[in-house]
């Protein structure tokens, strides 16, 4: 990590952005190709039921844009290309999907993201125990956030409506 805090920006940007290139176009076609191979066993005649080619029509269609948000989000990118690929999204959707996704991933890491992993590292030198501390801060109020959420969604799930009568 220390050799990208390293180099200038322009070169950190193009780095980021191939490696999530070849990253993102390797799961899609892992996903292409263990649809493929499915095509070949027991399970087949699951990839023709009716709902499962909705689903592809929805991908193809839908799924560029699916693939560019995803960027934007942490642990959803591998899945979404990975359906990408076995829902045999064309590549004249999903690569500019991937290009322009790839560019806003990379532009966010090059600047604020490796300005966080630079500021943690500074942390971690200076005080391993505030890094743990900061750390362990950041995911109880990550939780409390999930916890609030769920707390509210359940309490408008249950509140009975007003009526006027």
């Amino acid at each position: 990590m220390d050799q990208i805090l390293d180099l200038p920006f322009e070169v950190a940007l193009i780095a980021l952005f191939a490696v999530v290139m070849v990253r993102v176009n390797a799961t899609y076609w892992i996903g292409r190709g263990a649809a493929a191979g499915m095509g070949r066993t027991r399970f087949a005649r699951a990839l023709h039921r009716p709902k499962v080619s909705k689903a592809q029509v929805l991908v193809q269609r839908f799924g560029p844009y699916a693939v560019v948000l995803t960027f934007l989000t942490i642990g959803l990118q591998t899945a979404v290309n990975l359906a990408a690929g076995a829902a045999r999204m064309p590549l004249s959707r999903y690569l500019p999907a991937a290009i322009v996704g790839s560019g806003i991933w990379a532009f966010v890491y090059a600047t604020i993201g490796l300005a966080a992993i630079d500021a943690w590292l500074a942390v971690m030198a200076g005080s391993p125990l505030a890094a743990v501390l900061l750390a362990a801060s950041v995911a109880v109020l990550a939780v409390l956030a999930v916890c609030l959420v769920i707390w509210r969604r359940r309490r408008t799930a249950v509140a009975p409506e007003d009526t006027v009568v």
